[in-house]
C-alpha cells in the first residue's frame, strides 16, 4: 500500500525572513491525519533569507537529521559544537537530555534551502550528541546511498532508532530498486524531479508512505533527488 502525500496539500508558512513547508503536523500546523510515520515525527522544508535564522532554542528526546539543498546553514549547539552544513552534507544532532542549539544562514544575501528531519529516539534519556558527514554525488547518481542508519554501517552518521536513511540522484530514466523486509515500511521524500514509486507517480515535494509491499522500484522520468526512509 502507498499513500502519497501531495507537496501542496503540506502544512505552509511563510513569516517573511522564513518560508516552510511541513509534511506532518508541526507548530502552528496541525492535522491529526498527518501526524507523523512510524518513528518519523517531522520533515519540514524551510528555506530561510539570507541574515536570518532559528535563535538558541532547546530540544530533547529527538534525532535531529539537517540536509541542506541549497546555500550554507550555520550551527552553533550548547555540546560546543561550531559548524557549518553546505549540500551534500548530512548532520545527525541526538538531543538526548536536552540541548541548546541555533540555526542561522551563514549568508547575509543569498537564501538557505533545507530539510529538518526528526525522529523518534528508539529511548529517552541519551546523553547528547553530534555528527557531521559528507556524501559525494557521485556515490549518489544511479544508487541508493546510506547516509543514516542506527549502527552507522557503510560511513552513515549514526541515529539511535531502527531507522535507515537513504539519499539518491536519479537521472531520467534511471531505475532503483530497494527490498522491504517483512514487517518494515517505507516513507519517501522527493526533495525535487519526477519520479514512480511502484507505478505511483511523484512530483517535487511529495512523500509517500509504503506498508505492506516487498518490493520498492523508483524510476525517474526527470532529474531527481530523493530520500527513502526504511523504518521498522
Amino acid at each position: 500500500m502507498i499513500a502519497r502525500r501531495p507537496s501542496d496539500e503540506r502544512g505552509h508558512v511563510d513569516h517573511g525572513w522564513l518560508d516552510t513547508r511541513h509534511t506532518f503536523s508541526f507548530a502552528s500546523y496541525h492535522d491529526p491525519r498527518h501526524m507523523g510515520f512510524r518513528a518519523l515525527r517531522v520533515i519540514n522544508e524551510d528555506v530561510v533569507r539570507g541574515g536570518h535564522g532559528f535563535p538558541p532554542h532547546s530540544h530533547r528526546d529527538m534525532e535531529i537529521v539537517t540536509y541542506v539543498l541549497a546555500g550554507a546553514l550555520e550551527h552553533r549547539d550548547s555540546m560546543g559544537t561550531r559548524s557549518v552544513i553546505i549540500p551534500g552534507e548530512v548532520q545527525r544532532m541526538s538531543a538526548g537530555t536536552g540541548v541548546t542549539h541555533s540555526e542561522y544562514n551563514a549568508s547575509k544575501t543569498e537564501p538557505v534551502h533545507l530539510l529538518q528531519i526528526w525522529l523518534l529516539p528508539d529511548r529517552s534519556g541519551l546523553p547528547p550528541g553530534y555528527e557531521q558527514k559528507a556524501f559525494p554525488d557521485a556515490d549518489k547518481r544511479g544508487a541508493l546511498r546510506l547516509v543514516a542508519a542506527r549502527d552507522g554501517r557503510a560511513g552513515a552518521v549514526t541515529i539511535h532508532q531502527d531507522a535507515d536513511l537513504y539519499a539518491a540522484l536519479l537521472a531520467p530514466g534511471e531505475r532503483v530498486k530497494h527490498p522491504l523486509a517483512p514487517g518494515r515500511h517505507a516513507f519517501l521524500h522527493l526533495v525535487r524531479g519526477g519520479l514512480t514509486l511502484n507505478g505511483t507517480r511523484l512530483a517535487t515535494g511529495d512523500g509517500a508512505a509504503v506498508s505492506d509491499e516487498t518490493d520498492l522500484e523508483l524510476a525517474a522520468t526527470a532529474d531527481s533527488e530523493v530520500l527513502l526512509f526504511d523504518l521498522a
